[in-house]
């Protein structure tokens, strides 16, 4: 049997926790052969539910969950950990504005980052989940100077899984014929998803759906709007969705990216390929190769649209970054 790997997650008793915990547990992120210890990290406030939730994961009997260790102490929780998925964070409240939930959120990522730093693991990988997902990643990363850049990410995945939804839709296709859909930008309202790359059954969308006025209206509305509108409709956030975005990335990054396809995820812009401003954390197309690497998607032609479209995205994490930078050292 393989060594177990240390997955971390915080957040472990909110609804994104509760919904991804069991699906790594069961063996769908890192796959069916590889046993794992989770590292489960919540506010003390929260430990009792935490109980509760590693009950239930006891009473499953998961052949290749070994421990699980759940604490409120972030030096406990990443001590030794391969993988991290932050998921923990502090929602926005009522009459909050975007500003306000980056300074609440940022002392968090401050902390973890250093925890991160000083006790993980020296193959550490993070994903960053709690929302503004872009912002905090740049913050724990900056907490967190020994581990390397390209170990961290914030997740897209969610919004490049409701852009092939959507476009799969509207074209009466299985979603699984939508390929090359790239996100760009923030996950936040101003993110692009980019129907101009998209392919549905090897053809361009565009040239399938045929009606450009809604790509470019309806669905780049539904897409940079979804989360609230599910809100709107549920009376909660999106749960269960999110937790699948985040296995989706775990086995995008333990796997290789099928030829001529991607998946997205936001990085550390640094002297990236489409002239994006060196500093924030931007979701690109992306590609995990047989040796493990990970690399940005080279070569694509970007339309004036396009990188308008980025230009405005990269406007907004300037501005968050701008906020937070007493933070970042």
């Amino acid at each position: 049997m393989k060594t177990p790997i240390r997955v971390a997650v915080t957040g472990g008793a909110g609804q994104i926790g509760y919904s991804l915990l069991f699906r790594i547990a069961n063996g769908e992120a890192f796959g069916p052969d590889q046993p794992l210890i989770l590292q489960i990290l919540e506010i003390p406030q929260a430990l009792d539910m935490l109980k509760g939730v590693v009950m239930e994961l006891d009473d499953c009997a998961f052949p290749l969950l070994q421990d699980v260790i759940a604490t409120d102490d972030p030096n406990v929780a990443f001590k030794g950990a391969n993988w991290a998925v932050l998921v923990g964070g502090k929602p926005r409240g009522k009459g909050q504005e975007r500003a306000d939930v980056i300074k609440d959120n940022a002392p968090i990522f401050v902390t973890q980052g250093k925890a991160i730093n000083d006790h993980a693991a020296g193959d550490i990988r993070v994903l960053v989940v709690a929302n503004p997902c872009n912002t905090n990643a740049l913050i724990a990363m900056r907490s967190a100077p020994d581990v390397p850049k390209d170990r961290w990410m914030a997740m897209t995945r969610l919004d490049q899984n409701r852009s092939k939804t959507q476009l799969a839709k509207k074209a009466g296709v299985p979603v699984t014929a939508v390929t090359r859909m790239a996100v760009w930008g923030n996950h936040s309202p101003t993110m692009f998803p980019d129907f101009e790359h998209a392919l549905i059954n090897g053809e361009p969308a565009e040239k399938v759906i045929g009606d450009r006025a809604w790509l470019e209206n309806d669905f780049m509305k539904t897409v940079q709007q979804r989360g609230k509108a599910i809100i709107n409709a549920r009376g909660k956030s999106s749960a269960a969705s999110a937790a699948n975005a985040v296995v989706n990335h775990l086995q995008s990054m333990t796997t290789v990216t099928p030829e001529g396809d991607w998946f997205n995820a936001a990085i550390l812009s640094d002297g990236n390929p489409y002239g994006v401003p060196d500093g924030i954390v931007f979701s690109f197309p992306q590609r995990r190769e047989a040796d493990g690497t990970v690399h940005i998607v080279e070569g694509l032609e970007l339309s004036a649209y396009a990188q308008e479209k980025l230009r405005l995205s990269a406007e907004e994490l300037l501005k968050e970054r701008e906020a937070v930078a007493d933070l970042l050292k």
